[in-house]
């Protein structure tokens, strides 16, 4: 049988009775580090080995904790073995979880007496009750991050900051989400005579000259909502019965013009280049988004969830070359990667049933602006080889001016110029689909007479139109 026991956050006197009662019992201890204060206490009460050896073995913690864990298991498979580590043996102890695996696959017997960690000494010395709210993450896994996990809307507490420069990838991962004057609390020695509490701002944080294992750092809530759970919780609300009538009165069709209003907020936010007004207007976005999901929730169509789950998963398949092993050259080849993965996505759902498109431009939303809609045709054509004709010198304000020449000559026609474009979108859209061309999963063929000839125009006509 395998017994694994908590020494504590560090003073002997935080030791459980129980547990302190195994351990002296015991004619020998297995501890997973010296580095403890309550280690020379136990040895004048039995036989203590430890497994400091393999820290110098291994190049990283996975590869001494893994040799840990097997060292224990094939000790405990002839006979009876107490383990000890520090704090509580289920709280930030890599080495309990592997053992209890391991131990496993054998049959083996482990028994896990629960101890102090260093939570409960951290929550009594900052006065915080973690029943409010609290999320915990390990100071290696949020500096391998880009963006904190969780809400900032509820306190975090970051473990094991064990040195200066894990300080400072924590800092930048944090400073993604916190203001860079954020203030911050350092907490050193917990549960021990040595506790010290460091305030300061969180552009701080790698400044200070005491680090170890027994590191950890508070981050307070930020004071106002921040988190995206917090507008789901008020629109959640203002459907509720104690809700808003007008709100609960919403569905899908009736927020359509809203949704084009404020993506319009949000374009005019743009080309004033106000970031003032674009972090307003982006908000406004986010509330229709938010209903949607909402009414979406309230009808068993989807959840928040859902919709987060589908677009992360869609964004790591769609990037190999970040998320997986994939090299690429240039944006330009990251572009075609993402239209190939594309083209397989649509095959893989039309062999399912579940995919409709029959050109290349379906997926594309006829509600778009005439100019938008006819460049986001001749982009995803583009993709797979419709020749563009040979670049002329032009800026932004030449390509506005023949726009606007354009308009003019609308005009003096009777001609509505919006019209007009979203007319020639619509025949193009209807020939390829007719006489199958262009089909979704084909991108051999790649002469411009496919599209023209769909129009009835050449391209010697349509340049001299320009």
């Amino acid at each position: 049988m395998i017994t694994i026991i908590g020494l504590g956050p560090g003073d002997p006197e935080l030791i459980t009775r129980r547990g302190w009662q195994r351990l002296t019992a015991a004619p020998a201890v297995w501890v997973r580090t010296r580095r403890h204060p309550a280690v020379p206490v136990l040895a004048a009460h039995t036989v203590v080995h430890s497994y400091d050896h393999l820290y110098e073995q291994h190049d990283d913690f996975a590869a001494v904790y893994q040799a840990i864990a097997l060292d224990v298991v094939m000790r405990g498979t002839n006979q009876d073995v107490v383990y000890a580590v520090p704090g509580d043996p289920t709280v930030a102890e890599t080495t309990t979880h592997l053992i209890r695996r391991l131990a496993a696959e054998r049959g083996l017997t482990v028994v896990v007496e629960p101890g102090v960690s260093f939570l409960e000494p951290t929550f009594a010395a900052l006065d915080i009750d973690p029943i409010a709210g609290l999320q915990i993450v390990d100071a290696m896994t949020l500096a391998a991050a880009h963006h904190p996990p969780g809400s900032p809307n509820q306190g975090l507490i970051v473990a094991q900051l064990y040195s200066r420069l894990l300080a400072g990838d924590v800092k930048l991962t944090l400073m993604n989400a916190y203001p860079d004057d954020h203030p911050v609390t350092l907490v050193t020695g917990a549960g021990t005579a040595d506790l010290r509490l460091r305030p300061m701002l969180l552009y701080e944080l790698d400044r200070g000259e005491v680090f170890d294992d027994h590191t950890s750092l508070w981050v307070p809530p930020l004071a106002r909502p921040a988190g995206y759970e917090a507008l789901q919780e008020v629109i959640a609300h203002l459907r509720s019965p104690e809700g808003c009538p007008w709100d609960r009165a919403q569905t899908h069709r009736s927020l359509r013009p809203y949704l084009l209003e404020e993506t319009y907020e949000v374009l005019e936010a743009l080309d004033n280049e106000d970031e003032i007004a674009l972090a307003e207007e982006l908000g406004d976005l986010l509330i229709q988004a938010a209903l949607h999901i909402q009414i979406a929730t309230e009808e068993g169509a989807f959840k928040l969830s859902d919709v987060i789950g589908h677009v992360v998963e869609k964004l790591i398949r769609r990037h190999p070359h970040v998320f997986g092993t994939v090299q690429v050259a240039d944006a330009g080849e990251v572009v075609r990667n993402w239209e190939a993965i594309k083209q397989e996505e649509r095959r893989s759902a039309a062999a399912t049933g579940r995919e409709t498109r029959q050109t290349l431009l379906d997926g594309i939303p006829t509600a778009l602006p005439a100019l938008t809609l006819a460049q986001s045709y001749i982009e995803r054509l583009t993709r797979v080889g419709y020749p563009l004709p040979p670049a002329a010198p032009m800026d932004e304000e030449d390509l506005g001016m023949r726009l606007l020449g354009l308009v003019e000559q609308a005009q003096v026609n009777g001609l509505e110029a919006e019209a007009a474009l979203r007319r020639v979108c619509r025949r193009l859209r209807e020939r390829l689909t007719a006489d199958g061309r262009w089909p979704m999963d084909d991108g051999r063929r790649s002469s411009s007479f496919v599209v023209h000839s769909a129009l009835g125009r050449n391209r010697g006509r349509r340049t001299n139109d320009g």
